[in-house]
């Protein structure tokens, strides 16, 4: 009895010197320093610091070991006293070189977007649509100049231009509803690439707050909140190609700063007929923050590009010598596009436990484009090129609130975070037309006006006890369709509205710090485009995306980190609105399972090592056997590289990108071409002046980068013919780049 009561009083009395530890962690201008990870060896708690840079962890005893890692700082390690638990402490993190050793598994949705963050941090990407390819297993390709947004490929899809990719910027949505081109189309040509922070990604349908567009996943893209340094940089090359760079603090105070960032981008490209590419982005930021308190982000950009393209050739052009692989058969196609944007975050500290953050947003966009993908297949006279134009005005806002450290019964930690929050779109003119040499309009296929608004509300919710994580969690949307044809000669206004219900659940298992297994389930969904809502009478117009993933992460070292999912996703019946026919197609269920794998090697610290590769196994499921094939989604990617940062004055990378053969259309008769490219890049650092070269092909490999099953007529022919048709990958491409910093 005397030993239990023993044991009863020092139970006691450590719980009575369990307290919580707050503070605040800045960077050495004492500027606040968001997404810190803290982590207490002796408990295993662990937390991060929010938009104010304070931070508090709970259950913390005097002499805990508590450390604060985060990319590009050193570890900072501290032994807790009694002062620290009675006032709030104040960390200095110090600037160091980035490695794979400051990454900390932890029991999140997101640790692999940490992980991956530091390929994004050593090599940083050429133009910002580059960084899309960070995301383990997400490929682009460019087809239209360079000017329009890629055509992305994710877990086994055909995103076309952003249809299963839900892609944001600080909180913007790029995805465009309803769009003149295609449902999701989603160009982050306006977002200049060195003000890129880190990719925040997640792959499936498992994220409450991620919405609409959510099936394959999601790509938030995070801005730089300072500039360390100013910043003007020239780049010139093969290809009449030059830009041109500006970054500039503006002011910087104790508890605010601004900075400007400009560049203008010029080049022919490498095809017959030059591409006339221009491309010129502005932004301006201004920060406000109150240690502990509240911050206050606001964001202005406007972005303008215009362009010529040779478009999709057909491969028998090539090959019977009509024109060269950078050839073209229509060379009148390209475009013309700008969007404007205003952006406010705020977040406020209503106390260490709760907190409150908003936004709200405003784009203007303009599309314009011209395109021929069948030649003289409708048109034997005039031909069949087309004209896609739009004038959108988005507005939105959300609020999230959330609610953290609180303590349940049998040692349950929970906390949650409500929002909720809409999106408007007003969309005039949204037109379809036959023309001709970009000059004449000869038919008006499709011309109305579309208003679309987005309601939602979600809860997330966060249970964690011992080594065990839950995340059940739930989204609600509600979607209001209306448009306006302008075709018809009596007014004819037409609307539908619907409502989707997407749970989640994700557990998490974190063996230990550096050790996490997890099982992921959610529902996601991606809206059609207005024109089939209301053609469809609002049947099945938010198709459901039901995915579950099985993985691990581990970290066997600090220098490496090794990942592995297994994954399903099925896709329900859709019906999608294909911008450049003005018709609905029905694609039927579809079914996709695959199978992911990763490393991170930190060799030495300058050398880095990195490599993916992604199987899919995807199928349509209400076809015949040999005729359920998914076109164009490609079934076996790579990517990887070798980084040498902090060698002397010099860093360097050599990555690839592999994508193997995949079915062109639904019997898989017509293929699509794989490829294996490689680019390479070298820096010499003396003083504050950088020198650079820049070799995007370095073997000059003969790719194509984007391919289409398609029929077509050439003017000399009497027949049409169903075959490839492919835009040219970019050949070897060096250019130069001088930057100096002050």
């Amino acid at each position: 009895m005397k030993y239990i009561i023993m044991a009863l009083l020092m139970l006691f009395s450590y719980a009575i010197y369990a307290q919580n530890l707050k503070g605040k962690v800045v960077d050495k201008n004492n500027r606040p320093l968001e997404d810190v990870g803290v982590f207490n060896q002796n408990t295993g708690k662990h937390s991060h610091t929010d938009a104010t840079g304070s931070f508090t962890i709970t259950n913390t005893y005097v002499k805990d070991s508590v450390y604060f890692s985060s990319l590009g700082y050193k570890t900072n390690l501290i032994k807790v006293s009694q002062e620290n638990l009675s006032t709030r402490i104040t960390i200095v993190m110090e600037e160091s070189g980035i490695s794979l050793n400051q990454v900390v598994v932890t029991s999140e949705l997101n640790t692999l977007s940490r992980i991956v963050d530091v390929d994004v941090q050593v090599n940083p990407v050429k133009s910002s649509q580059e960084t899309l390819r960070k995301v383990p297993g997400l490929i682009i390709g460019q087809h239209a100049g360079g000017g329009k947004a890629e055509q992305i490929f994710l877990r086994g899809f055909d995103v076309d231009h952003g249809t299963d990719v839900a892609i944001s910027v600080d909180g913007i949505p790029v995805n465009m509803t309803s769009h003149a081109h295609g449902q999701g189309y989603a160009d982050l040509h306006f977002v200049i690439p060195e003000i890129i922070e880190n990719v925040n990604f997640g792959k499936g349908p498992y994220y409450a707050e991620i919405g609409n567009f959510n099936t394959a996943g999601y790509v938030d893209l995070r801005l730089r909140k300072t500039l360390k340094k100013s910043l003007v940089s020239l780049e010139a090359g093969q290809f009449n190609t030059s830009r041109l760079l500006g970054m500039f603090n503006f002011f910087e105070s104790e508890n605010s700063n601004a900075y400007l960032a400009s560049e203008l981008y010029l080049t022919d490209g490498p095809f017959d007929a030059s591409q006339n590419f221009n491309r010129i982005n502005i932004m301006g930021k201004y920060n406000y923050n109150l240690f502990g308190n509240q911050e206050l982000n606001l964001t202005a950009s406007h972005f303008e590009s215009k362009w010529d393209a040779s478009g999709q050739i057909p491969q028998r052009s090539v090959n019977q010598g009509l024109i060269g692989r950078f050839g073209a058969i229509d060379d009148t196609e390209g475009g013309q596009t700008s969007r404007t944007n205003l952006l406010a975050n705020h977040t406020k500290a209503i106390d260490e436990k709760q907190l409150l953050k908003t936004k709200m947003f405003l784009s203007l966009y303009d599309f314009e484009l011209y395109s021929n993908f069948t030649f003289f297949l409708e048109d034997p006279v005039n031909g069949d090129q087309i004209h896609q134009k739009e004038h959108r005005i988005i507005i939105g806002a959300e609020s999230v609130f959330q609610k953290k450290h609180i303590t349940l019964g049998n040692n349950v930690q929970f906390e949650y975070e409500s929002g909720i929050g809409f999106r408007y779109d007003n969309t005039d003119d949204i037109e379809l037309s036959s023309t001709l040499n970009r000059q004449t309009i000869l038919n008006r296929i499709s011309l109305g006006d579309v208003d679309e608004v987005n309601t939602y509300g979600f809860l997330n919710t966060e249970f964690k006890t011992g080594k065990w994580t839950f995340n059940p969690a739930l989204r609600l949307d509600y979607f209001k369709f209306d448009y306006m044809n302008k075709i018809t000669e009596t007014y004819d206004n037409q609307s539908e509205s619907k409502v989707a219900f997407s749970p989640k659940l994700n557990t998490i298992f974190s063996v230990n710090r550096n050790w996490q297994l997890f099982l992921k389930s959610g529902i996601g969904f991606h809206s059609n485009d207005t024109r089939v809502v209301v053609a469809n009478n609002g049947e099945d117009i938010l198709p459901a995306a039901y995915g579950v993933d099985l993985g691990t992460i581990v970290k066997p070292t600090d220098k490496l980190a090794l990942n592995a999912t297994l994954w399903g996703l099925f896709l329900e019946q859709e019906f999608v609105y294909v911008g450049d026919a003005g018709i609905v197609e029905p694609s039927g269920k579809t079914r996709r399972l695959g199978v992911e794998f990763g490393t991170r090697y930190q060799a030495t610290d300058w050398l880095y090592l990195y490599g993916d590769i992604n199987y899919t196994y995807g199928r349509s499921t209400e076809e015949a056997d040999g005729e359920d094939f998914i076109p164009l989604a490609p079934d076996l990617t790579s990517s990887g590289g070798i980084l040498l940062k902090g060698l002397g004055h010099f860093s360097s990378a050599l990555t690839y990108r592999f994508v193997d053969d995949r079915p062109a259309n639904k019997n898989d008769s017509i293929t699509a071409e794989g490829y294996f490219v490689t680019d390479f890049n070298l820096d010499y650092k003396w003083k504050n002046w950088t020198y650079g070269i820049i070799v995007e092909n370095l073997l000059d490999t003969k790719w194509n980068e984007t391919q289409f099953a398609t029929e077509s007529r050439l003017f000399n022919e009497a027949s049409s013919i169903e075959e490839i048709h492919f835009t040219p990958g970019t050949p070897f491409y060096i250019r130069g780049k001088v930057s100096v910093s002050f």
